[in-house]
């Protein structure tokens, strides 16, 4: 994966799935974490984004995806244990219409290695009740139309 220590941070390259369903989108959680997130992880060396995404999906929750346009490049900084710059690419991603996603209100169920994962439908306009990461999510998810940003966000 492209993760590496520099300077005091944790440097990640991460591709994160938008999976949208009429005024929801998809959003995932580790077992015990507070905040959620959207579906994806960290892109391995020599792989494209998004193919990091179509693999991620299949890995976490047993799906195949169709990874579509790229509509956010956010660049990220918070504090974990310890500070990380992430870059974060955003691609609206589609499931197969006959998808287990498409049919249910869930939860759904995965993981990540061992790690138990929770997904979930939530509503896009909705999302300021919650935690999510990065929190920038929760004003452009609202919007009406996605169209390509890049973000510098700092938590």
């Amino acid at each position: 994966m492209l993760s590496f220590d520099a300077a005091g941070h944790q440097f990640d390259l991460r591709a994160a799935a938008v999976v949208l369903r009429r005024d929801q989108v998809l959003l995932h959680r580790l077992e015990g974490d507070s905040y959620w997130a959207l579906p994806g992880g960290r892109v391995e060396p020599g792989e494209a984004s998004q193919d990091a995404i179509v693999r991620e999906c299949l890995e976490e929750l047993g799906e195949s995806v169709m990874c579509g346009e790229l509509i956010w490049v956010i660049e990220n900084f918070f504090k974990a244990t310890k500070k990380h710059h992430e870059v974060g690419l955003y691609f609206l991603v589609e499931v197969s219409p006959s998808s287990r996603l498409l049919a249910s209100e869930g939860p759904f169920f995965g993981a990540e290695g061992e790690k138990p994962l929770e997904f979930g439908w939530f509503n896009r306009k909705r999302l300021s009740d919650m935690d999510v990461r990065p929190s920038f999510l929760v004003s452009a998810l609202a919007q009406e139309h996605l169209r390509f940003q890049h973000v510098v966000h700092r938590e």
